[in-house]
């Protein structure tokens, strides 16, 4: 998954890599767009609270002490931690995949939204022992799991991951 090493120039000097900083960029404005939300949807609403937006889609006030789909929310408080580490085991190591891959732009575009949404959902984590949620679709009785732009960045980013892959695959010279 290493990126090419960069091919000297010319004249001998060896080709500056790509920058790192716009996919930490990235990564930041996902965080601040997440916080911000959750900062104004934890004030603006109640817990529970629903504004209906479409026939499909409400604005809510819900707290996942869990993992994704409310995984492990009823434990005894001890997954707050978990999770808060896996978050952070998961930073560093996309990091360090950044860092090594960092002219490949579809790899790297999803990493840093992968980042990015990890990161948000790790300073909820900290600072309440819970992540916010307030994005709520449903049909009928059926109901999505609520979430946050956080969340949006993590399943965009797995996605592009997959697609990344795909499309690395299918250009990948045939072996005879």
């Amino acid at each position: 998954m290493s990126g090419p090493a960069p091919v000297g120039q010319a004249d001998g000097t060896p080709a500056r890599r790509p920058a790192l900083w716009p996919w930490l960029a990235l990564a930041l404005a996902i965080i601040l767009v997440d916080q911000w939300t959750k900062v104004y949807f934890d004030s603006a609403l109640q817990y529970g609270e629903r504004i209906n937006l479409l026939p499909i889609f409400d604005f809510t006030l819900l707290y996942n002490r869990g993992a994704a789909f409310s995984f492990l929310s009823t434990a005894g408080g001890w997954q707050r931690w978990l999770f808060t580490a896996l978050g952070v085991g998961a930073a560093v190591f996309i990091l360090w995949l950044l860092h090594r891959n960092r002219g490949q732009f579809r790899f790297c575009l999803a990493l840093s939204m992968i980042l990015g949404g990890a990161l948000g959902n790790v300073i909820d984590r900290t600072q309440h022992g819970h992540v916010i949620d307030f994005l709520l679709f449903y049909w009928r009785d059926w109901y999505y799991p609520a979430f946050n732009v956080a969340d949006i960045g993590i399943v965009c980013g797995a996605i592009l991951l997959v697609l990344d892959e795909i499309l690395r695959a299918r250009s990948a010279p045939k072996k005879a």
